[in-house]
């Protein structure tokens, strides 16, 4: 897929985007997590956002979803607040006694129009194990059930945090194939990771932070090529301002949030 991300210092966002995020700041007492931050996704695109521990990864995809509110600017989903977003947290929580199927009817229940649950589960892939109590799954599997969990409602985009991270090679290549299917489907898919390999097999775009402002954004290739480099690593070292890159680059190789 190619580049759906627009990122822009003023003026109106793409008519044709389907997140808008508009010169938001956000705070936590006298704290300040977010500055400034615009961007625009469409459609049928993944935008992975990186950066450092602290550097406002989980606030903005908070944000997006609407469980924060920005303390200026804007965030808009489909041109307006009536249309859902799937967020998945980075360790979701699920009553251990139920099964993966009645946790999802649980959360079906709560909506309208009911999902279909069996077509829910199939799209993740846990049919094999819809009677299996959460609290037998692996690690993996309850990855795969909060990312079933978004999809409860139909959402249009989804926002995912850290959806792979600690994942085995196998389990990360299935999530990030769900993932692709979630774009493809017709929504957009924004995500926070730490695994840079992962954002160059995933992404069709990259969002950088570092101490809350995005300081680039691009295509993996134009990230490369902007700093002429054969690794997203090196790139992310060399782009943004001087202290703020190289922080950037040293945290991602720290692992964490």
């Amino acid at each position: 897929m190619s580049s759906q991300l627009t990122p822009r210092t003023d003026g109106p966002t793409d008519d044709r985007a389907l997140v808008e995020v508009e010169r938001v700041s956000h705070s936590f007492d006298d704290l300040d997590v977010l500055g400034d931050v615009t961007f625009s996704i469409e459609t049928g695109s993944v935008a992975c956002i990186v950066g450092p521990n602290g550097s406002g990864k989980t606030t903005l995809l908070r944000l997006v979803a609407g469980l924060l509110d920005p303390d200026d600017g804007s965030v808009s989903v489909a041109g307006g607040p009536g249309r859902r977003v799937g967020y998945l947290a980075q360790q979701p929580a699920f009553r251990g006694q139920f099964t993966v199927r009645e946790t999802v009817e649980f959360y079906g229940a709560l909506v309208e129009p009911s999902p279909d649950v069996d077509a829910v589960l199939d799209r993740v892939g846990l049919t094999a194990v819809a009677d299996r109590r959460v609290d037998a799954l692996s690690g993996g599997m309850r990855r795969l059930l909060g990312i079933a969990q978004t999809m409860v409602g139909e959402p249009s985009v989804f926002a995912l945090d850290e959806p792979s991270s600690g994942l085995d090679p196998a389990m990360g290549r299935h999530i990030r194939a769900v993932i692709d299917d979630l774009a493809g489907g017709g929504g957009a898919v924004v995500l926070s990771t730490h695994d840079l390999r992962a954002v160059e097999r995933v992404a069709d775009t990259v969002l950088l932070l570092d101490h809350g402002e995005l300081v680039a954004a691009g295509t993996p290739e134009e990230l490369l090529a902007q700093a002429d480099a054969e690794r997203l690593e090196a790139a992310i070292e060399a782009l943004g301002p001087d202290a703020g890159a190289a922080s950037v680059a040293s945290g991602l190789r720290g692992g964490g949030r």
